[in-house]
């Protein structure tokens, strides 16, 4: 029973890593378009850039999904699903490194693999979806 109730907790954990990280991919996409353009251009995709890669992140979902309560607006299968997400945090860390913040980089994506290896059961269920 021990057992059970320290792998909820630890799923929950999970979640709210998750959770942060795609906070911070977010930010850390507006702060490269923030450091990298200048004038208009530079406030527009300030916004445009995180907003366009939230409305992606949100609306293509496998049916189901138990991380989302199971809704979705374009249902895509697992593997899709599961490449969505790597190429958004991939252009996170990419943003992170070329907005001079190698560290925090780092960091990001050592965060992103620590959460990947305690989803292996998400992981597996996408894959086979």
């Amino acid at each position: 029973m021990f057992f059970i109730e320290e792998l909820e907790k630890l799923n929950q954990t999970n979640l709210l890593l998750r959770f942060t990280l795609e906070i911070a991919a977010l930010i850390s996409l507006g702060v490269f378009a923030w450091i990298s353009f200048n004038g208009y251009f530079k406030y527009i995709l300030t916004w445009v850039l995180p907003i366009a890669v939230m409305i992606v992140w949100s609306v293509f979902a496998v049916p189901n999904d138990p991380s989302r309560r199971g809704q979705t607006v374009i249902a895509v299968n697992g593997v899709t699903r599961l490449v969505i997400e790597l190429l958004i945090f991939a252009m996170a860390v990419a943003a992170l490194y070329f907005s001079h913040l190698k560290p925090v980089g780092i960091v990001f994506l050592c965060l992103i693999i620590l959460h990947y290896i305690f989803s292996a059961e998400r992981i597996k269920w996408l894959l086979n979806q």
